[in-house]
């Protein structure tokens, strides 16, 4: 586990945290099934690596993890440093458009459905 993020996972963390104002609720450096996640919404079941060009070399050790992942019902979205650096719009339409879809309720039914007659607080 790292703690100082490098400049792209900075700039993903920041957008990343913009995303709570709409219920998203991510965090970092997650601890999962042996691995440390670079950001998991664990609500919407995805994660969000940051790769490098030393991931290039790791091909087969993030396929396995990816596999991992989904075999718990995650969804993985890798972006490299120079997609972050470079088409940093198209990176969050791509993320927002993955939370959007197919995803997971949000909200508990408890708050989405009103209590029934006699239920609930008087």
């Amino acid at each position: 586990m790292r703690k100082a993020l490098t400049p792209p996972e900075a700039r993903m963390w920041a957008f990343l945290k913009t995303l709570r104002a709409e219920g998203f609720h991510f965090r970092r450096q997650v601890p999962f099934r042996g691995y440390f996640l670079d950001f998991a919404c664990h609500a919407q079941k995805l994660v969000i690596e940051v790769d490098g060009s030393s991931h290039q070399h790791r091909v087969e050790h993030d396929r396995t993890r990816d596999a991992v992942l989904a075999r718990e019902g995650y969804r993985t979205m890798r972006f490299y440093n120079a997609d972050i650096r470079d088409s940093f719009d198209g990176v969050i339409a791509v993320v927002r458009s993955a939370l959007t879809s197919d995803s997971p309720i949000r909200a508990s039914l408890r708050c989405a459905v009103p209590p029934h007659e006699g239920e609930g607080e008087n």
